[in-house]
């Protein structure tokens, strides 16, 4: 199984992007599936509707959210009924689901996306203990399983890895909007990478542009962030490659660049 997970989309730049380099892509690894980190696709907060349809027309099979999951209010109406996850450590009862299980060509996917509480939100379940429950019960049958960790420290990631080594496919950080040059794969079983990186403006502080947060550095004043709809954009991401068992063969970074 050859997957392609494209790091997160921020504003409408990345969405650029993502919709210039995608087919590229497609032909350059050849995925089975494509699965696109979008929490911070819509003004670099959430998700609307119109967007997440068009992701799905450039052939994107699944959409992990994060910390940002809510931050279009429309999302609570069409959630349910889409290819979105949500973090699975937020309550049961909150719009949408924390994992979906993506069928192809006989093999099934396990996709589940989880956010740290390491300087985030203290108030969400334990992720560690959240994966125990989630592997032990609802994905105990899955082989193929593939984790987006949205989480700000390295520690917090590499620590996930470490708990989940041998027991996922893949564990892949997003959040931080660097990308990190440790794609490796843990115990020949699980892939691994702290952060993948962002899709969006380059020239920026992850994404957005800079002087208004070189103020708020300087000044600990608020400001609006702004997020630039021309200049040059990156992508990053990451494709792994799966066996039939589920262990990761490979791993390898993805990143371009594009000027709008």
């Amino acid at each position: 199984m050859r997957i392609l997970f494209i790091g997160d989309i921020v504003g409408q730049l990345g969405r650029k992007i993502l919709t210039s380099k995608i087919s590229q892509l497609k032909q350059q690894y050849q995925p089975n599936l494509i699965i696109v980190n979008g929490e911070n696709a819509a003004h670099g907060r959430g998700i609307t509707e119109k967007i997440y349809k068009e992701m799905m027309s450039m052939g994107v099979h699944c959409v992990t959210l994060g910390n940002h999951a809510y931050g279009q209010r429309e999302l609570y109406e069409f959630i349910d009924g889409s290819n979105i996850v949500r973090p699975v450590n937020y309550p049961d009862n909150n719009p949408g689901q924390g994992y979906k299980i993506i069928n192809f060509n006989g093999q099934q996917l396990a996709i589940v996306n989880l956010e740290g509480r390491a300087l985030m939100n203290n108030n969400i379940n334990c992720p560690f203990m959240t994966m125990d429950h989630l592997l032990e019960n609802e994905l105990k049958n899955s082989s193929h399983i593939f984790v987006d960790f949205h989480a700000e420290t390295t520690s917090e990631k590499i620590a996930m890895s470490r708990y989940l080594s041998s027991r996922v496919s893949a564990v892949v950080g997003t959040h931080t909007h660097v990308q990190t040059n440790d794609a490796k794969i843990l115990s020949n079983h699980t892939a691994y990478m702290t952060d993948v990186g962002m899709t969006g403006f380059r020239d920026g502080v992850i994404g957005v542009e800079d002087e208004g947060i070189i103020y708020r550095f300087t000044t600990n004043m608020p400001t609006k962030h702004i997020y630039p709809t021309e200049g040059y954009a990156e992508i990053n991401g990451v494709f792994v490659e799966l066996d039939s068992k589920g262990s990761a063969i490979k791993i390898e970074t993805i990143h371009e660049e594009e000027k709008f």
